[in-house]
């Protein structure tokens, strides 16, 4: 289970990347921040309250700090309060703006964290958007290994000891690059889209039965891994079975659903000395020619069609003939 996002961790993450300065010290750090939405907070400083969304990290720039600074004390004060007290996870000031020095009380009565940023409001809003889009999106864990074969991710899967490791080491050997082996955490960032990383602590390793953990990085260099790579085909591995009914031609696609996406599976049977490793570059490769519009299965199927229906043609021309007599 992901664990939760909380201010304290968004600081330590990224006080350098953004800037932050804290006013505060800890306080509110232990507050849950569950949007992945950002808010400025124009209206509601004006009075208007109706639509405010109190989960959103609040985002002070320079025209709410230029507004506030024409409001009478008291009424600045209010606002402030108010703003404090919605429950909102933390405010961060940008734009060199700062949180007045009064706001501090009432800040650790609300338990809120103040920070504030020299970055440009926009600049800070793009980055950190990106990594709580990143931190909160939905993910799962699957138990494979995920390789990058000539630009396509292939997640190998199958079950336990059935060799995805040993695909995906022969793959590396080969040139390709490994993303994660054993445990890959899958993050979808759009609707159609699926990312896989390496755990952190099985990063660049691999277990290979027989010979245990080998350190990919180390044997064939940083060409032969990647951080993170977009899920595009799931390979799931089985063992042959005579009496199965595999697929031939290939023109219908199977798909599976990670995390919503519904994303192409090949059912890959495997047996003694098959070269599961060519078949694997051949799938990414014909992934790429579908990408491009070329189904080559679809394209053979049309063919065999149109032969079929010459035939049909010419056998029922054939038989019209015979009954032709002169």
């Amino acid at each position: 289970m992901q664990e939760p996002l909380t201010v304290g961790k968004l600081y330590k993450d990224n006080h350098k990347v953004f800037k932050l300065k804290r006013y505060n010290g800890t306080v509110g750090f232990d507050r849950v921040v569950t949007s992945s939405k950002l808010n400025r907070p124009g209206l509601e400083l004006t009075g208007f309250w109706k639509y405010f969304d109190k989960s959103r990290i609040q985002i002070i720039g320079m025209k709410e700090k230029i507004y506030l600074q024409t409001l009478p004390d008291d009424k600045r004060r209010k606002v402030i309060a108010k703003l404090y007290s919605s429950g909102t996870p933390a405010v961060i000031f940008a734009h060199t703006a700062k949180p007045p020095e009064f706001s501090l009380k009432i800040a650790k009565e609300n338990n809120i964290a103040l920070f504030s940023s020299s970055m440009l409001t926009s600049n800070l809003i793009g980055q950190m958007m990106d990594y709580l889009d990143w931190n909160l999106a939905p993910s799962t864990i699957v138990h494979g290994s995920l390789i990058d074969v000539y630009g396509v991710g292939l997640l190998l899967t199958g079950r336990s000891g059935i060799g995805k490791s040993e695909v995906a080491l022969d793959l590396v050997e080969r040139g390709h690059r490994l993303v994660a082996d054993d445990i890959v955490k899958i993050i979808r960032r759009a609707d159609n889209v699926i990312i896989g990383t390496s755990n952190e602590f099985l990063k660049h390793h691999m277990e290979v039965r027989g010979l245990g953990i080998v350190d990919v990085r180390q044997m064939f260099g940083i060409q032969a891994i990647r951080q993170q790579k977009r899920v595009e085909v799931q390979v799931e591995l089985v063992e042959w079975d005579n009496d199965a009914n595999y697929e031939r031609i290939g023109a219908k696609v199977n798909y599976i659903k990670i995390l919503g996406v519904n994303t192409p599976l090949v059912n890959l049977p495997i047996y003694p000395g098959k070269n599961i490793t060519v078949i694997a570059e051949v799938i990414a490769m014909n992934h790429l020619l579908k990408i491009m519009g070329k189904n080559v299965a679809k394209d053979f199927e049309k063919k065999l069609a149109a032969k079929i229906r010459k035939k049909s043609r010419m056998s029922m021309l054939e038989q019209y003939m015979k009954k032709d007599f002169e």
